[in-house]
């Protein structure tokens, strides 16, 4: 009723805060806290997690945010990115602040009287997120260059709650983690990806700390991280769940020693150049809890690692085997045979790995969910047909550079594959339209579909998917023969796509752009580049109609001008990205929208 406010006057604080924390996006967490004073002070009660990108003033912003926000619960520093920051209270700002800097016309000291100030989270600043944020679980700083031992002792004193740290690129030390081993005696999750500047010793410090609580442990490129570090592990972190190893110096010895004293392990992603099957074995034996096994880019592994990993880890679900080129068939056998709980493969490269091992999945992983075969050059059809006969849960199958697979082996994924939801195909030139008909009459589920280069593959393949699926992503790059007929069928079929990619499409015309104007209106992603016969007209269809544009790449087609490129800025009112030749943006083009357009080639 107007002049009566129902909502404020029933509803209790604690009722609004928890329908706040149960929008999971942030536009609409936004738009709530704009209702009125009330909202927006209780929104931000409910608000349990920050990110902070590369920005001016970053430690007074921490301090900021610490008063705006107190329920804190994850900060998330990523120097990598920049974003747009809010200024202080009470001030009053004429343009963003992005990338680091201070844009002309905006006020300068809403961060104090140092103007621009540093744009690296320093000791202070960490310090200042222990001291911000009192209810802080996680912390992930992630690529932050001016942290030192210093900053992390201070933090680590002030947060003695902490559960999870990430300090992937962070130049700490020894004392700096052994500060956090001292301190924080719940912690449970580690990520020491590219920390070089640590040693065992900081390693060791840290699992005598927190070994009774740690459950997950990252380390990778950490050159003077050995097995010593692992030995400590495995003693004092009997609970330990998860384990990621990347590096060239650990040998069987530290994995030896987890393997043996960490029975919980659940997942075990490796990439070390030096471990054997004597280590690879000693999980088979004694990890039986394992869920997780992704083996990276080993020279030493044979199939006797497999068949241990068969016979003892009956609760195997996902598999990854990249690289690894004296793995055979034989041992994906055994894993085929003894896990039948699989779920998720991925082969990548292992050339040893041919049809007869995925015969075997075939038939006795019948819960298969997802499948990957990227550069597996001896797997022919056989190996898909027993996929199809075999695995009726398979959702997603991603095919890359398997020259023996054709439109058999597609057909016998559609008749036997029904819920397949995701169909991603890139460079398998035997593939062609009678396997992706076959979907398309089959696979009514299917929302996701991937054709890049894909030479066979024409219209007639389209037609069939506009008629029988309702996409939501699709990508046809380099299908060239491919044109507006094909496009006109899933714009019509697929009123729902968010996703599209037609790059390097030389038939493809503004009659196709004008029926995806009409009939896909949630567009947000559009790839056209390289696409010869698109002109004004067409992307001025596409401005007018898809109002949800938020990306568009359009470089090398020569019939888009400067003023096509105008129109989209001027029509699209919530685009992020336009990648275009400099030459085809005027300077009043730049001037209203500079921040969103890319060049690919500065001096075309």
């Amino acid at each position: 009723m107007k002049g009566f406010d129902l909502m404020n006057g029933v509803l209790p604080d604690e009722l609004i805060v928890e329908i706040f924390r149960r929008l999971d996006a942030k536009p609409s967490r936004d738009a709530c806290s704009l209702v009125c004073k009330r909202w927006l002070s209780l929104e931000r009660l409910s608000r349990d997690t920050i990110h902070i990108g590369a920005s001016a003033s970053p430690d007074k912003l921490v301090e900021l945010l610490g008063r705006l926000f107190p329920n804190i619960q994850y900060v998330f520093v990523d120097e990598r990115i920049s974003v747009t920051l809010p200024v202080q209270c009470g001030k009053r700002r004429r343009r963003s602040l992005t990338r680091g800097r201070w844009d002309e016309g905006s006020d300068q000291n809403a961060f104090g009287d140092d103007g621009m100030g540093a744009s690296c989270l320093s000791n202070y600043g960490l310090e200042a997120v222990g001291g911000s944020f009192v209810k802080l679980e996680k912390l992930s700083l992630i690529w932050c260059s001016s942290l030192t031992d210093a900053g992390l002792k201070s933090f680590a004193e002030k947060c003695r709650s902490l559960k999870s740290l990430d300090l992937q690129g962070c130049y700490i030390g020894d004392e700096g983690l052994a500060a956090i081993g001292e301190c924080c005696s719940s912690l449970q999750d580690l990520n020491l990806r590219f920390c070089e500047g640590l040693t065992d010793r900081g390693l060791v410090q840290l699992a005598l700390g927190c070994g009774k609580t740690l459950k997950s442990i990252g380390v990778a490129a950490c050159a003077n991280i050995t097995d010593i570090s692992l030995e400590a592990v495995g003693s004092h972190c009997r609970s330990l769940e998860s384990l990621s190893l990347d590096s060239e110096i650990i040998n069987d010895k530290g994995l030896l020693a987890v393997a043996k004293r960490c029975s919980t392990l659940k997942v075990l992603k490796l990439q070390c150049l030096n471990i054997t099957d004597e280590a690879l074995q000693a999980v088979g034996i004694y990890c039986s809890s394992l869920v997780v096994l992704a083996l990276y880019s080993f020279q030493k592994l044979t199939d006797r690692s497999l068949f241990a990993i068969g016979r003892g880890c009956k609760k195997l679900t996902n598999l990854t085997l990249s690289d690894c080129f004296l793995l055979s068939n034989m041992g994906l056998d055994s894993i085929a045979v003894g896990c039948s709980e699989l779920m998720h493969i991925e082969i990548n490269g292992c050339h040893n790995i041919g049809t007869d091992g995925f015969k075997s999945v075939g038939k006795f992983c019948a819960r298969l969910s997802e499948l990957a075969l990227l550069y597996c050059q001896r797997i022919e059809s056989g190996a898909l047909s027993e996929i199809g006969k075999g695995c009726k849960f398979l959702q997603a199958l991603h095919l890359v550079d398997c020259s023996g697979i054709g439109d058999d082996s597609i057909c016998s994924i559609a008749m036997g594959c029904r819920n397949l939801k995701k169909l991603h195909i890139r460079r398998c030139y035997e593939v062609g339209n009678k396997g992706i008909v076959a979907i398309g009459e089959n696979c009514k589920s299917l929302t996701d579909l991937t054709l890049r280069f894909c030479d066979r593959i024409g219209d007639e393949a389209l037609i069939s998917i506009g008629q029988g699926c309702f996409l939501h992503q699709l990508n046809v790059s380099g299908c060239h023969q491919i044109g507006d007929a094909g496009i006109i069928a899933i714009a019509r079929g697929s009123p729902e796509l968010n996703s599209l990619d037609i790059s390097v499409l030389q038939n493809l015309g503004d009659n196709a752009m004008m029926e995806l104007s009409e009939g896909c209106p949630l567009l947000k992603n559009i790839v056209i580049s390289h696409c010869r016969q698109i002109t004004d007209m067409g992307v001025g269809y596409l401005s007018r109609r898809c109002t949800l544009l938020e990306s568009c790449h359009m470089v090398y087609c020569p019939r888009v001008t400067e003023a096509g490129v105008a129109t989209m800025v001027a029509m699209c009112t919530r685009m992020k990205k336009i990648l275009v030749e400099k030459w085809k943006v005027s300077p009043r083009t730049k001037r209203r929208a500079g921040s969103i357009i890319s060049y690919l080639c500065v001096d075309l």
